[in-house]
């Protein structure tokens, strides 16, 4: 049995002083082991962590024992390794950059779908699968037949509404990598007047957990050091070719130099002929990380203070 577990969740709730929940959470997280990339906002929390098992059983519980996050809904995933070599745990805005602050999903969102509800509406006519996720998510990896919409950031999703008038009669299931997206894309829908939304419940993720992961089809981009990772167990397909030399590839990396960081199909070939780079200006640029063949870069953690910031000493 892999001895570490990934997190991914997030939870939409009052938090009154994010500033003072963080640093508290922040220490926390220290003191049990837990890595990753954490989220803090008025609206919520939004966070994929990874450690130790039983380290994240104890978080799981602890979080829910706190009201405010009682209806937190954990995706676990098993792992050989941490998924993260450092915490991050930030306050922003919102708990996913939407532009869209003054929708509060626990008031009004889409209904939601659970997995093995949602493998059954799925083909049926007068349902539409809506992807709110970006380009490279997509292209990536998508359920078959799932509307996508041209956007680099989530935060485009509001102006490409409009392009979406055509299924205003139809069923409109949403769907994301964990869930939080639909929250707010689903309630902005609504919004606009389109009458019957509906949001896959857990996301992607879930719905590979739990109900096999059928007709999606390539693989779902994760935001940490695996990248992409299997969803279907039961037709895979692979729909994404390699961005060098256009065979068949579901490997995903990010390109080696810092300043492009492109987010691409390559190849394992063309990965090491072009040393992670997506084209030979980038290859040639001088701040080009070196390349391992996973296409993921962690941030140096030379000096890395996990400690750095907090107000108060531990």
């Amino acid at each position: 049995m892999k001895k570490y577990s990934i997190l991914l969740y997030y939870c939409y709730t009052h938090i009154e002083d994010p500033e003072q929940f963080r640093e508290a959470h922040h220490v926390y997280c220290l003191e049990n082991g837990i890595l990753g990339r954490i989220i803090v906002a008025q609206e919520g929390l939004n966070g994929t962590v990874s450690g130790l098992r039983e380290d994240c059983e104890k978080y799981m519980h602890d979080l829910k024992a706190d009201p405010r996050f009682s209806h937190t809904e954990f995706k676990v995933e098993t792992h050989d390794t941490h998924a993260f070599q450092k915490l991050h745990v930030r306050v922003k805005s919102e708990i996913v950059h939407s532009g869209l602050q003054h929708i509060r999903p626990q008031e009004n969102t889409g209904k939601y779908v659970e997995p093995e509800e949602f493998k059954q509406m799925k083909d049926s006519e007068d349902v539409v699968l809506l992807d709110v996720r970006s380009n490279y998510e997509h292209q990536i990896g998508k359920f078959k037949n799932a509307v996508t919409l041209d956007i680099e950031n989530f935060r485009d999703f509001p102006e490409k509404v409009q392009e979406l008038e055509k299924y205003k009669d139809k069923k409109i299931i949403t769907y994301c990598t964990g869930g939080i997206k639909c929250e707010k894309a689903s309630a902005f829908l609504l919004e606009k007047g389109f009458s019957t939304v509906y949001q896959l419940h857990g996301g992607i993720i879930k719905y590979g957990l739990e109900a096999g992961g059928e007709d999606f089809e390539g693989k779902c981009y994760v935001f940490d050091n695996r990248i992409v990772v299997d969803i279907n167990k039961v037709n895979p397909a692979v729909i994404s070719r390699c961005y060098m030399c256009d065979t068949e590839c579901d490997r995903m990396i990010n390109c080696a130099n810092p300043v492009c960081n492109n987010h691409i199909p390559v190849c394992e070939n063309c990965g090491w002929k072009m040393e992670g780079a997506c084209s030979e200006d980038c290859k040639e640029h001088p701040e080009k990380r070196p390349y391992d063949g996973t296409g993921y870069y962690q941030k140096q953690t030379n000096g890395y203070n996990p400690y750095k910031g907090l107000i108060r000493s531990k």
